[in-house]
This record gives structure tokens, sequence and C-alpha cells, in this order.
């Protein structure tokens, strides 16, 4: 007997539904809020309000698109955290009152642990998937990770940022030239036209797997200061050379722990995750790395690089197998431990 799936995903600025069927993805849906961009950032009052008004259609489209009707769903999963608390409640709130009407077992998920599970979604046969134990850097806006994956639901975060996460430093610093938000992929996208040795930056010192990127976000600003007042125009001039520098010196970071952590485990399946995964930049050095040092490398399509509600899904799967189920009293958290 096969088991559906419906899953929800609002822990920000998108919201998303899916269908997924015995781990096969049938659908997936993402509702975008534009509204954002001429804040410079997400607004969460004017988030939460646009998931109230996208989170029907949404799971309207992902059932058409699955070929699915509601009385064929067999429980129904929600991002339960972190993230924005209104956002949340959205999507807690949606699946809370379809379980209750469809009476049909709820599934409360851990967003990040869902970035991860991303790697396990089948859409062929044939597809590959990292073998445990294995290694992920799950780099986002809000989150700079190694995570030491031992099991579908068996997490341990070896490494972290301190500070500020990846994407943030790249989304600031971006700022900083003027680009539009969200800065990465635009950054990204010059990089491409610029020379990543054309200027270093500051990287910090740490010890042991963790990250820090205010030092770097200080080291650009004031780097860019002393330059402006030598020349006004001196970032129109050097635009593309500044972004090919910064991502370089972002990866570098990244990299450079990721490598500790693969030696310090003897683990050579390394898997990225996250926002900052679609970065073209963070996804070459990883190959590049794999073939140097013999690792498996497994790289998420760019489909599933955002928050999405197939990865949603995935680990509802995985938990359903499990029977962990949530009751009716549960509550969104806006910070959550793995």
């Amino acid at each position: 007997m096969s088991t559906t799936i419906l899953a929800i995903e609002s822990s920000c600025d998108d919201t998303a539904a899916a269908i997924l069927e015995d781990g096969y993805l049938l659908s997936s849906v993402i509702a975008n809020q534009d509204v954002h961009k001429k804040y410079g950032g997400v607004v969460p009052e004017l988030a939460s309000r646009a998931h109230q008004q996208n989170i029907i259609p949404v799971v309207d489209v992902a059932l058409k698109k699955a070929n699915k009707k509601i009385e064929e769903i067999d429980a129904i999963a929600f991002t339960r955290g972190p993230g924005l608390l209104g956002s949340l409640l959205v999507g807690t709130s949606f699946s809370k009152a379809f379980a209750l009407a469809r009476k049909i077992p709820m599934i409360e998920i851990h967003h990040l642990q869902a970035h991860i599970l991303v790697h396990f979604i089948k859409e062929d046969s044939k597809a590959d998937y990292p073998k445990f134990p294995f290694l992920c850097l799950l780099v986002s806006g809000g989150h700079s990770q190694i995570v030491l994956v031992k099991d579908f639901l068996d997490m341990e975060i070896v490494g972290q940022t301190i500070d500020d996460a990846a994407g943030e430093a790249f989304d600031k610093s971006a700022k900083l030239l003027d680009l539009p938000y969200p800065g990465g992929p635009f950054i990204d996208k010059l990089s491409k036209e610029g020379n990543p040795l054309k200027y270093s930056f500051s990287k910090p010192r740490l010890n042991d797997l963790n990250y820090s990127f205010s030092g770097l976000k200080t080291s650009f600003l004031y780097f860019l200061r002393d330059k402006l007042k030598k020349d006004e125009n001196f970032i129109e001039k050097n635009k593309a050379d500044l972004a090919a520098s910064l991502q370089k010196t972002i990866i570098d970071i990244l990299m450079d722990k990721l490598i500790l952590a693969s030696d310090k485990y003897d683990i050579k399946q390394i898997a990225l995750a996250g926002g900052v995964s679609a970065n073209s930049g963070l996804r070459n050095a990883l190959e590049t790395e794999a073939a140097k040092r013999n690792w498996q490398a497994y790289i998420p399509a760019f489909s599933f690089t955002t928050d999405n509600a197939a990865m949603i899904a995935i680990t509802a799967y995985y938990k359903y197998l499990n029977n962990d189920f949530s009751s009716q009293t549960i509550a969104p958290k806006a910070r959550m431990e793995f």
C-alpha cells in the first residue's frame, strides 16, 4: 500500500507545497514574494500575510499537478522551525486544520534537516544517493554548518558559524556594491566577469570546525570606504573584480573547514545543501576538491537549493515510516535545535 504525503514549507518568504508518494516526488510548487525586494530584506509581517493568501492556492496547484485528490493524502507535513514565527504559524495552522478535517496524522519537520535530506528525493530509479555516514555543508542566508549525517534522522552539527552566515555575508556585501536583494546571486553572476585574485580580504583564524564571517564583512566595508575616499567611482570601475574576490574569499573559508572535517572524520561522502549551494563558485570548488581528494560529491539540483516543500516531504516520509507523528497541541518555534 502506497503512502502519499502533502508537505508545507513556510519558514520564511516562500509558500511551498509538495506531494510525495513512497519517496517519489509527484509535484512541487512555490509561490515567491517579490514584495520584499524594495525593502532590501524580508519583512516578517508582510511575509506572514502573503503566506495566508498563497497557501490554499499553492496546495491546490500541487494536488492538481500530482493528479491527487485530498482524500488520497495519508499524512500532512509542515515546517515547525526554525524560521520567522509568523510565517511558520501559517503553515502550522493550515496543517493542523487539514489533519483534523481529514483525520490523518501530522508530521513536524526541522527546516535544516530537510535541506540535507533533499538528496534522497526520488525522481528516477537510477539516482545516486549519499551513503551514511556523510558530511553535509549546509549554507544559507541564516545558517552555515557542517553536519555529520549518520542516518536519515540522526544528524550532528560538528561545525557552525559563531556569528554571521555565509549567505548573510554575500547579501550584505552585495548591498555595499549597490546590488539588488537578494545579493548573493548577483555577486555570483558578476564574479564570472571578474578576477578572483584581484583583491584579498580578511579570513578568520579559528582552530576548530566553526565559521566566522563578521570579520570579512567588516574588512570589505573598510576596504571600500578607503578606496572610495581616493576615487568615488571605485566600485563601479571594479565591481566585477570585487564580486569575484569576495566570492572566492567566502568559498575558501567554507571549503577549508570542510576539508578539515573530512580529514578529521575520515569521510569522503560530501554533500552541499541550502540556498548558497546554488552558487556556481561553491559548486565548482566542491567538484574540484572531490576530484583532488577522491571524494564522492553530492550537489542538489538548483530547484532544491532554495526553500521548497519537496525537502519537507522526503523528511516526513522517513518520519512516517517510524510512526513519528505530532499532536494538535504542537506550536512553531523560531529557534530550533537539531
